[in-house]
């Protein structure tokens, strides 16, 4: 059974850092490309960022720069480390199996940017 576990998530200040990580098991995870994405109140999923089985990294362009995704074959996690939150980075962060989002996701961690 495909499990993605997300944690990580609270309540920051602008500013400030979250580091969110997704726990997979349930499928080959070396070998398959990994994601996140969020979904803001009232809206629709966002795909923010994509990690490739190689490890070579797709960010959408209001996070690159400030967001760096990442991953351990060995713990079978992806990472997404958040720097310089803004409040519009508000919602559900979720990890999905696939770059662009598009396969199996967790159930999301609250991700709130509010002083």
């Amino acid at each position: 059974e495909v499990q993605l576990v997300e944690s990580g998530g609270g309540l920051v200040q602008p500013g400030g850092s979250l580091r969110l990580s997704c726990a997979a098991s349930g499928f080959m995870f070396r070998i398959v490309g990994m994601s996140w994405a969020r979904q803001p109140p009232g809206k629709g999923l966002e795909w923010i960022s994509g990690i490739k089985y190689d490890g070579s990294t797709l960010y959408a362009e209001d996070t690159k720069g400030r967001f760096t995704i990442s991953r351990d074959n060995a713990k079978n996690t992806v990472y997404l480390q958040m720097n310089s939150l803004k409040p519009q980075d508000t919602g559900v962060y979720y990890c999905a199996i696939g770059v662009n989002a598009d396969g199996a996701r967790g159930q999301g961690t609250q991700v709130t940017v509010s002083s």
